[in-house]
């Protein structure tokens, strides 16, 4: 008897009898695709079935303690995690392959063990395996347990066993529940695995980490609803050929998302960088046009970005156009607004502009310094080593205001820079530091005057 299929969205989990061009669900276009259907037992037997006996409570009888969010020993983890990890939370990491998400895992386990049990379920590699890269790491934890199995049953039975107060599943794509119907990491498997951990850290006040791969297009592998589920979403971002990683909260029930964390991946783990403004300017030229710094806020941190812009006159009639680090759509808007409001000539050149050190930057604060970094290459004429430049470029050309103006100040003179472009309409509300020079304009053609 031929087993029955179902139709899966991987962009919302919505399910179909039969393949569709367009999702009814969520509208999207090619995201249909077909998995076995899930067996009916799966659930029950990993725990995912009703649970009678679980009665409703007032607000006001519900019991909160101090002790419902703890440390995880590493301090930008914490940050992007809102001040720390909560208890009986399920918390999602992805990143590409090798990026570190397990060696950040394992290193957390090190401080973690000191006060609670650490179950640590690993697919992918055997309990020896995970030992050596913990001897490697310098990770010695009394309290941590290492379980290599696929099967969330068995990892399951193993939690009942253990009762730890953490678990760490490495990664969801390797799990597997029920008859095996479908092959492990499939829309159905990642479905089912997850939803019953859901349930294992809500019922038993565990914390789950669980680590995700993603796919070519930079989201979690699986359906879209996989990330709905968990109470906290964290991707690792960075290239494999660059030693520096920054983690970013994409969803946080418990917290903003609006925090990033800085690490540097070495020969014995990762680092904690507490001051990456520090790092993302520690190689910046001097005296080379087209170079611009700003300050962009990340959550309730100010860091300084290096903006980096090339115009060079095109050898062909349609000019080619590169951003990295900056939204395309917003980039190509500053240079419209350069050349009209600007006065400068830049339809027929070739404009690429890059961010430093694989940060990505999506406030409007970050405009007035790119529009800077593309007039000096433009003219090829270096700006003043000791400027950075911060504010919102309108499409007249006007600058506007931006917040946290007096953070922002705060770390670029830390830094020690000494003269800062901001808006005009900011002088009021900024606090003068001595040492630090405000050039107020109103819009980019006085601060190219100013500075050009």
């Amino acid at each position: 008897m031929k087993a029955k299929t179902m139709f899966y969205c991987t962009e919302c989990g919505n399910e179909t009898p039969k393949w569709q061009g367009r999702c009814p669900a969520c509208g999207s276009w090619n995201t249909i695709v077909e998995q076995p259907a899930a067996s009916k037992t799966a659930s029950t037997r990993t725990g995912t079935a009703v649970r009678i006996g679980n009665r409703a409570k007032k607000l006001d009888e519900i019991e909160t303690s101090d002790e419902l969010r703890f440390l995880t020993g590493m301090n930008e983890l914490d940050r992007v995690l809102g001040g720390g990890a909560v208890k009986g939370s399920l918390v999602l990491i992805g990143g590409a392959p090798g990026i570190g998400k397990s060696t950040l895992m394992l290193q957390i386990c090190e401080e973690l063990c000191k006060k609670c049990t650490v179950l640590y379920a690993s697919g992918e590699e055997s309990a020896k395996q995970i030992k050596l890269r913990a001897q490697r790491l310098g990770v010695t934890g009394e309290s941590l347990y290492l379980l290599s199995e696929t099967s969330l049953e068995d990892i399951i039975e193993s939690v009942h066993q253990v009762k730890p107060e953490i678990l760490i599943v490495d990664s969801i794509q390797t799990l597997s529940v029920g008859s095996g119907d479908s092959a492990p990491g499939s829309i159905s498997q990642v479905k089912q695995c997850t939803t019953a951990l859901m349930n294992l850290a809500k019922t038993e006040d565990i914390t789950v980490f669980v680590i995700g791969h993603i796919n070519k297009e930079g989201s979690i592998a699986g359906p879209k609803v996989l990330e709905h589920m968990v109470d906290c979403v964290l991707y690792f971002e960075g290239d494999q050929h660059i030693a520096f990683r920054i983690l970013r909260a994409a969803k946080n029930r418990f917290g903003a998302t609006n925090e990033i964390g800085v690490f540097e991946m070495l020969d014995e783990g990762l680092r904690e960088i507490p001051n990456p403004s520090e790092m993302l300017l520690s190689s910046r030229p001097e005296n080379a046009p087209g170079n611009c710094v700003t300050c962009v806020m990340e959550g309730n941190r100010p860091v300084l970005a290096e903006i980096q812009a090339l115009i060079t006159p095109s050898s062909y009639s349609n000019p080619r156009r590169t951003s990295n680090g900056v939204d395309f759509s917003r980039a190509m808007l500053l240079l419209a607004v350069l050349e009209k409001r600007g006065g400068l000539l830049i339809g027929g050149c070739d404009a690429y502009v890059n961010v430093i050190g694989g940060l990505t930057v999506d406030e409007p604060a970050a405009d007035l310094a790119t529009v800077l970094a593309l007039a000096s290459s433009f003219r090829d004429k270096p700006l003043p080593s000791d400027l950075a430049a911060v504010g919102e470029v309108g499409l007249t050309g006007e600058l506007r205001s931006v917040h946290a103006i007096n953070q922002r100040l705060s770390e670029i003179h830390r830094l020690g820079f000494q003269k800062v472009i901001v808006p005009n309409s900011v002088v009021e509300k900024a606090v003068r530091i001595p040492g630090l020079q405000m050039i107020p304009v109103r819009n980019i053609r006085e601060a190219l005057s100013a500075v050009l």
